[in-house]
């Protein structure tokens, strides 16, 4: 996020869970990723491309709750657009992401982006190809829930269950001012700054000014579906019914 929403005090997907800090989270997954990879080194990976699950949604609407409480329930793990965005600004991260991912996928990756760079107009500059390169090599390594910054204009399209959440500009607002225990008025004004700063990141990186239905697998509207776990049933049994599994 920039300086502008920093100021606000509001993290988006924040709730009551306590979160990892998005540098101490890739810290761990490195030293996983290491100790794995020693383990399974002799072993020929079973599919390149695990199915994955991509949450798109304005800030507030509860996406990441819902992630949280899907993730143990189908052995997923959960990667927030935190932690795309820590990946996709640290150069020399992505580069040791890559380097599990070229380990276990010998060419692949360059496989992916020659044809991201074709059929994809959004791959214009650096900082696009680094969340992409990001997003592909986690998305690869490990069943993963992706939470925001466009990872299903990235990935397979038939390897993603995407799902849009959306809802009332009242129904984020009385949820943020609750979680932060503000006046309602100033929930709405600070959605209102974060909404403009997320609208300006899809025209920079995808050159997209809105998120059409017809993008996703699933639509769930939280104005009607209000139950965070009753959301995440819906999405597991839409990902058991388009993979099967």
């Amino acid at each position: 996020m920039t300086k502008a929403s920093e100021t606000i005090n509001y993290k988006p997907g924040q709730y009551r869970k306590k979160r990892m800090s998005a540098s101490d989270w890739t810290d761990a997954h490195i030293k996983k990723w290491t100790e794995k990879h020693g383990k399974d080194a002799a072993q020929k990976p079973q599919e390149l491309q695990p199915p994955s699950i991509c949450f798109s949604r304005k800030i507030g609407v509860g996406a990441l709750e819902i992630a949280d409480i899907l993730a143990p329930e189908i052995n997923f793990r959960v990667v927030d657009d935190e932690i795309l965005e820590h990946m996709a600004q640290e150069t020399n991260l992505t580069r040791r992401t890559i380097a599990f991912f070229d380990e276990r996928y010998p060419g692949k990756m360059s496989d992916f982006m020659a044809m991201l760079t074709k059929d994809k107009s959004f791959m214009k500059n650096d900082y696009a190809r680094q969340l992409a390169e990001s997003v592909l090599a986690l998305a690869a390594l490990e069943p993963t829930i992706f939470v925001g910054r466009g990872a299903h204009l990235i990935l397979p399209r038939e390897r993603v269950l995407a799902v849009r959440f959306i809802c009332s500009l009242e129904f984020r607002t009385e949820r943020l001012a609750k979680e932060l225990g503000i006046a309602y008025q100033d929930a709405e004004d600070r959605l209102k700054t974060i909404d403009k700063e997320q609208g300006k990141f899809f025209r920079t990186v995808y050159d997209k000014k809105d998120a059409s239905p017809y993008e996703f697998d699933l639509v769930i509207n939280r104005d009607y579906i209000i139950d965070a776990n009753a959301a995440a049933e819906i999405v597991a049994t839409a990902y058991k019914q388009k993979f099967k599994k």
